[in-house]
């Protein structure tokens, strides 16, 4: 069964280091270029015109890997899994909208912010209200109505407020994950760093599943997730595409992501995060995307308020380049610090397992 994981990783690693070029000449020739602020850093000006709506390859590497594993090892795609990949493509499609105006109508806004907001609602929505349907035989829904930070905890806050919580959640992270995609190869790096733990989290929920009855290691902390070895799959499967596209992206970036991929991989990983039981956990193992949107939450406040600004720009990997830092310096230290994130995130999930020992 661990087949599937190797197979989803590597399959997506090698559609998106082959497809992603071809993607960049088709764009290229089209000329679909980024639009690049005035007021940012100086050394922004020269990324103008590079092909943008590169999440484009690394949403069809990871559907294409995820069911070509399923095809070569003879399992069936879970709901969850489907699901989960389902939010991907809708938050992408929403992004692929935005960046399409943005560039080919040359309006420089995209979307209208209620545009752009309804499109995010319908795809959240859909998610929310179906990942709590299709119960298996053990009564498991891909998502619950509880609160969950190793696992489930507390009272059920009913379907209403999860549906509120679950679209909060996808904002939340899909806006965190476009205020990172400021720096080549930064949010694409990061990400990798996220899929990879939630990888590790799926094969340790499976292994360590209720469901497994006497072969558990701890039987007083067993995990009740539906399908925690499909969104592994899912998980490797995003990891191994977005390495790919790294290769590409990383400095000098040939390509970027564009709203098209920075609201896939937010969608996707509040989607994971739900289905894993791990929603509040999310906030440690995506640490870095919390800092950079608290930087901009601080920005506006304080400007508000007091008129003065804390930082000398926002997002926060601005503020450190107009101090002097290069792009890659910034980009190389704050996966470091996605990269703590991670570990610690790993730590709390292991020693709350270990705990209930």
């Amino acid at each position: 069964m661990m087949k599937q994981i190797l197979f989803a990783g590597v399959i997506g690693l090698f559609l998106t280091l082959i497809g992603t070029p071809l993607l960049i000449k088709l764009l290229a020739r089209k000329g679909y270029g980024q639009y690049i602020r005035d007021d940012g850093p100086r050394e922004h000006a020269s990324k103008r015109g590079t092909p943008t709506m590169g999440g484009i390859a690394f949403i069809l590497a990871t559907v294409a890997a995820y069911f070509l594993s399923k095809v070569i090892t003879g399992y069936t795609p879970s709901y969850s899994g489907l699901l989960v990949l389902g939010l991907m493509v809708g938050m992408g499609m929403v992004g692929f909208l935005d960046d399409y105006i943005k560039i080919v109508k040359r309006r420089s806004l995209g979307l209208r912010a209620k545009a752009k907001m309804a499109g995010q609602l319908i795809v959240g929505i859909a998610f929310a209200v179906l990942s709590l349907q299709f119960a298996d035989a053990r009564g498991q829904t891909p998502a619950s109505t509880k609160l969950s930070f190793i696992t489930d905890f507390g009272w059920t806050i009913g379907p209403v407020l999860f549906v509120v919580w679950a679209l909060f959640m996808i904002l939340a992270m899909s806006n965190g994950v476009n205020l990172t995609d400021g720096l080549d190869g930064l949010a694409t790096g990061a990400s990798v760093l996220v899929f990879g733990a939630y990888t590790f989290i799926g094969v340790w929920q499976f292994q360590e599943s209720c469901a497994n009855g006497e072969t558990l290691t701890n039987p007083n902390a067993c995990f009740e997730v539906r399908d925690p070895l499909d969104l592994a799959v899912v998980s490797s499967a995003l990891m191994g595409a977005c390495l790919g596209f790294l290769w590409w992206n990383t400095s000098p970036a040939k390509i970027f992501m564009g709203d098209t991929g920075s609201l896939a991989l937010g969608g996707v990983l509040a989607g994971l995060a739900i289905c894993s039981r791990t929603e509040l956990l999310l906030a440690i193992l995506g640490g870095l995307f919390v800092l950079i949107t608290m930087s901009v939450v601080i920005q506006v406040g304080s400007f508000r308020l007091t008129g003065k600004r804390v930082f000398r720009m926002a997002p926060l990997q601005h503020h450190f380049e107009l101090k002097g830092w290069s792009e890659v310096l910034v980009v190389v230290r704050f996966w470091i610090i996605q990269g703590i994130c991670v570990i610690v995130g790993l730590g709390l999930f292991y020693a709350g397992w270990a705990a209930e020992k």
